[in-house]
């Protein structure tokens, strides 16, 4: 089936499916929200045809620009074919041929909660906030995967929202609500998770009345209270029992390096672990198989070493998601938005017009004036190769600390100090490994 050509011979014939439009409240906004759908469906019928995600942070109409501080059109990735078919063709979208879903939110400005065990102990089982929460924003659009991973998570969580809505028995169809992230370090994984939990409170704003993001401190706690960590385990998820309980709740809860409370058993019958450690890893899984007969739980789970876990955890993620080092495209892409950041806030400056990958596969990588920059970034991108994403998020900040002798700084002369910062780094990596 030649979808390409179909396309050419019909470009306006468009799908009918989903466009997110996240908009986001002030905090000191009286709105209702009726009111703001209403005169968000006015800004996008005035602006009917855009180029992919945008964001709308001013306004020509007094009730956005005193109630609303941005509009945006995301995820138009979602219907994933379509649109990478749409971005090779060069066709706009069309949003009034479009399904729009349109989410209204205000950000939580509170910082974390603790939930503590006892009420005497200073202990702190976990941390705690509400969604959508002002800490996380921002999260979803700056990490970058390939193969659609964020799609993927995202489509999971809703699946499994949308079978307890329907009924469907889960004795015949299975399902956990158990997401395994596994990968090196500084991949971005707990932060994927941060992320998805926010992306999905927004998104799920007209089903649940807010979100609860719960992160277990499992070295804490199964460090300082070793001998009895099974049953303060048990109390844990009784704490989180209690959030889920209130059903207007939507609630993700985060056990990172989850190898920490679910290591293997054989190794402890084995002696190469403690007993307490069989104890700690029953209580968990108990308790993942009371806590996923609620429909408002989803368990998000990292893990840098996954041959530590044990089977009978693993076996219950329905979906185990390995998170690697970005490709050269990626890492361009994180390069990219560093730099329009840094020439936004005039450190880099002045500004100069970088393209997208995709606008450099357009032209044949050829070299010209305007291409310049960005295939020097591009060359930048590809000796990264193998550097985490946590690297590549600090490597801006390197360059300049390291390289950069004045407060402002022209764009050959930046891209110049990240080369340099890239071969530091590289060089810092491979000393590592030898002295390993």
């Amino acid at each position: 089936m030649d979808i390409v050509g179909d396309l050419k011979k019909s470009p306006n014939k468009n799908p009918a499916v989903n466009v997110h439009v996240e908009v986001l409240v002030k905090s000191n906004s009286t709105a209702k929200r009726t009111e703001v759908r209403m005169y968000v469906h006015a800004l996008l019928n005035r602006h009917s045809v855009v180029l992919g995600p945008y964001k709308w942070t001013e306004f020509d109409e007094d009730f956005l620009t005193k109630h609303v501080e941005s509009v945006a059109i995301v995820d138009v990735e979602h219907e994933v074919h379509y649109f990478l078919l749409l971005q090779y063709l060069s066709q706009p979208i069309d949003l009034k041929s479009r399904n729009l879903c349109i989410h209204i939110f205000t950000l939580n400005n509170d910082g974390p909660s603790t939930l503590n065990l006892e009420e005497d102990e200073e202990l702190s089982a976990a941390n705690s906030w509400l969604l959508p929460a002002a800490e996380f924003h921002g999260i979803w659009e700056s990490l970058v995967y390939d193969g659609g991973i964020k799609t993927q998570l995202l489509d999971y969580v809703t699946t499994t929202i949308f079978f307890s809505d329907k009924n469907v028995d889960s004795n015949l169809i299975a399902w956990n609500r158990v997401v395994l992230l596994h990968g090196p370090p500084g991949t971005g994984k707990t932060s994927l998770c941060k992320a998805l939990a926010q992306k999905l409170s927004i998104r799920m704003s007209n089903r649940y009345s807010y979100g609860q993001f719960v992160e277990i401190n499992s070295h804490s706690l199964f460090s300082k209270w070793f001998s009895e960590s099974g049953k303060l385990v048990t109390k844990m998820f009784q704490k989180i029992q209690q959030l889920i309980d209130d059903k207007e709740a939507l609630v993700f809860v985060l056990i990172d390096e989850v190898e920490s409370l679910t290591a293997a058993r054989n190794a402890a019958c084995a002696g190469t672990e403690p007993s307490d450690a069989i104890r700690v890893v029953n209580s968990v899984l108990t308790q993942l198989d009371q806590i996923k007969r609620h429909s408002n739980v989803v368990i998000l789970t990292t893990s840098n070493v996954t041959e530590k876990i044990d089977l009978a955890f693993v076996d219950r993620a329905d979906i185990k998601q390995y998170i690697g080092p970005p490709s050269v495209d990626g890492i361009f892409n994180i390069y990219l938005s560093c730099l329009e950041e840094l020439m936004k806030c005039q450190i880099v400056y002045p500004r100069q017009q970088l393209f997208t990958m995709f606008e450099l596969e357009t032209m044949g990588y050829v070299e010209s004036d305007v291409s310049f920059f960005s295939l020097v970034l591009r060359d930048i991108a590809e000796k990264s190769k193998g550097l985490s994403g946590r690297v590549l998020r600090k490597l801006p900040f390197l360059a300049h600390a390291l390289f950069v002798k004045t407060p402002t700084v022209t764009l050959e002369k930046f891209l110049n100090a990240m080369d340099r910062a890239v071969d530091k780094q590289l060089e810092e990596k491979a000393n590592l490994v030898n002295c390993v």
